[in-house]
């Protein structure tokens, strides 16, 4: 890294650095630090009456220092939380040698740096559970300062908010926002629980291919990338939809998987293009049967998760707990709007959207039209876990027909506030009809959706070989933790949310710099000094740009001759 890019603190850290260096110090140490206790642990199990001090192994990151002459107190974080540690001069440096505490903590010990301590633990006169240090070692040296959180009087100041800051430096986030690391935590809570239940039950979890030949499963827009050996276009999965059922076919009784889905589609604040999904297929199984299945499975999450079946989100209690309203499409846009769906014509549904106002146009069939209804009218309003069943054929290309409702099927989505968690199908394992629906979706695509499913051949042949009676569904596990976390935000429970790229301030290239005769030496000492672009030179004075190089080659301690007044001169008089 150029010195120059350094800002005052980093190039003091560095000063640091080298100075423990010369002290015979490793800022970076290879050998295992063995640590025997955490901080909770160590406050949870402390007591008042036991015969003698507990001694304890700890290490973690310095969030606070308070020098007090020949004793001190700090604040450690480890990965369970934060405890004070009482540092003593004559306790770290029992022989005449008192540079450990006098150079190395008082001066080289830096926020952010990571220490081992050895010691015991006590009550402070003011009550605080302490760790009392008798070894003090340094596990890592800090370069960057890190955001300083101050709080007072229960209130936070110039605490670390923004969000773009937060998303894109989520190490930062974790080290001094408490309770981000908790949301993430019960991200894992969630998934673990899941796969907890889904074993027990007796289903297997497998892997199926990222890259496809196919983007099959879903009606989305891929994305592609080239496969170089093969010298073939290939797709990121956008569901893993048809591999979970050939194995359906192979003959497992219930398989699924928790990976990663990619839809390049747009970002906001409810949709990331790589997204985290369960798909679950059982044998023998309907639609009805897994409306049940999914009843329990999500009261069970919330339960462990939460310890209650009940979780605030945005102000809305949203209750978990079994059974949940089941409502057909068809009667919900009904019921929110007064128009009649079934038996309409694709014709009549279009007007009748372009009557409420709604952008629709031609390309869209009779199912995308069904989906804009119940998407402008009814989606939001459904707050507590709804099941909306029975979709028409043209919406569920890949659904069984119903069993007794002509031109439905046996298809359900859940609704929790305001937003769809959940979609799953009595599954269509006659070849010959689903063939006929993929014919339909490639006649979408001739229209211009691109979102239409494109024909899987292979997935076709292994059906024509038998699919035994399966239900499916898949889960969005980014949603399911947002209800789980109370988050309004996806990028608030993903660990690195996509970002756009960084905004870096506009600058000339180093060839705009040499045509004007600048050395090229001197070019990075410009553009610390405020110039990157050659025209912010113009109508400046030589004098001052002279100077303001000196000033730079001196607190950076460069090398670097300073030019004269009068070269300073000629590069200005080269701009006009």
């Amino acid at each position: 890294m150029n010195i120059l890019e350094l800002s005052e603190q980093e190039l003091g850290r560095r000063k640091s650095l080298e100075e423990l260096r010369s002290l015979g110090i490793d800022p970076y140490p290879a050998a295992e630090y063995p640590t025997d206790a955490f901080s909770t642990e160590i406050r949870e199990n402390f007591s008042d009456e036991a015969p003698e001090p507990r001694k304890v192994c700890i290490a973690g990151r310095v969030m606070s220092k308070r020098v007090m002459g020949k004793a001190s107190f700090m604040e450690l974080q480890d990965s369970k939380g934060r405890i004070q540690v009482y540092v003593t001069r004559d306790d770290i440096c029992p022989t005449e040698n008192k540079g450990l505490y006098n150079a190395v903590f008082k001066r080289l010990l830096d926020l952010g740096d990571i220490v081992g301590v050895k010691g015991f633990v006590f009550r402070t006169q003011t009550g605080e559970i302490t760790v009392h240090a008798q070894e003090l070692t340094l596990l890592c040296k800090s370069l960057k300062p890190l955001p300083v959180v101050k709080e007072k009087d229960g209130k936070t100041y110039d605490s670390f908010e923004d969000p773009e800051l937060r998303y894109r430096q989520r190490y930062v986030d974790l080290i001094v926002n408490q309770g981000v690391k908790e949301i993430f935590l019960k991200r894992a809570k969630v998934v673990q629980t899941m796969r907890r239940v889904l074993d027990e039950a007796g289903y297997t979890e497998v892997e199926t291919p990222i890259l496809q030949n196919i983007p099959g499963g879903a009606s989305a827009r891929p994305f592609i990338t080239h496969f170089n050996a093969l010298n073939e276009q290939m797709y990121m999965r956008i569901a893993t939809e048809l591999y979970l059922k050939r194995l359906i076919v192979g003959g497992f009784e219930g398989v699924y998987e928790i990976g990663k889905n990619f839809r390049n589609e747009g970002m906001d604040r409810t949709h990331n293009p790589e997204f985290t999904c369960m798909e679950l297929y059982v044998q023998y199984k309907d639609y009805n049967w897994m409306m049940s299945f999914t009843e329990r499975l999500l009261e069970t999450i919330c339960k462990e998760v939460n310890g209650t079946t009940e979780v605030n989100v945005d102000g809305n209690l949203v209750n978990f707990k079994a059974p949940y309203r089941r409502l057909p499409i068809l009667e919900a846009i009904k019921e929110k709007t007064g128009f009649d769906v079934e038996g309409k014509s694709e014709d009549e549904i279009r007007a009748f959207c372009k009557e409420k106002g709604m952008d629709v146009d031609e390309t869209m069939g009779k199912g995308k039209l069904i989906d804009e209804l119940f998407g402008e009218f009814c989606e939001g309003t459904f707050i507590q876990p709804t099941f909306i069943t029975d979709y028409p054929v043209e919406m569920s290309p890949l659904t069984k027909m119903h069993r007794s409702k002509p031109g439905l099927t046996e298809r359900f989505e859940l609704m929790v506030n305001g937003k769809e968690l959940a979609n799953a199908y009595s599954e269509l394992n006659d070849p010959i009809d689903q063939e006929e629906r993929f014919v339909e979706q490639m006649k979408l695509a001739d229209k211009g959706d691109d979102e239409a499913m494109i024909i899987d051949q292979d997935f076709l042949r292994a059906l024509q070989y038998g699919m035994p009676p399966t239900s499916g569904i898949g889960i969005g596990i980014d949603r399911l933790v947002m209800l789980m976390t109370g988050k309004m935000t996806i990028q608030e429970i993903l660990l690195f949310p996509q970002m756009r790229p960084e905004k870096k301030a506009p600058k000339d290239s180093d060839d705009k710099f040499l045509a004007l005769g600048i050395g090229e030496e001197l070019i990075p000492i410009l553009r610390k000094s405020g110039y990157n672009l050659v025209e912010t030179l113009k109508g400046v004075n030589p004098q001052k740009v002279q100077q303001q190089i000196g000033e730079v080659v001196k607190k950076f301690k460069l090398d670097t001759v300073k030019p004269s007044v009068e070269e300073v001169g000629k590069w200005l008089e080269n701009l006009n």
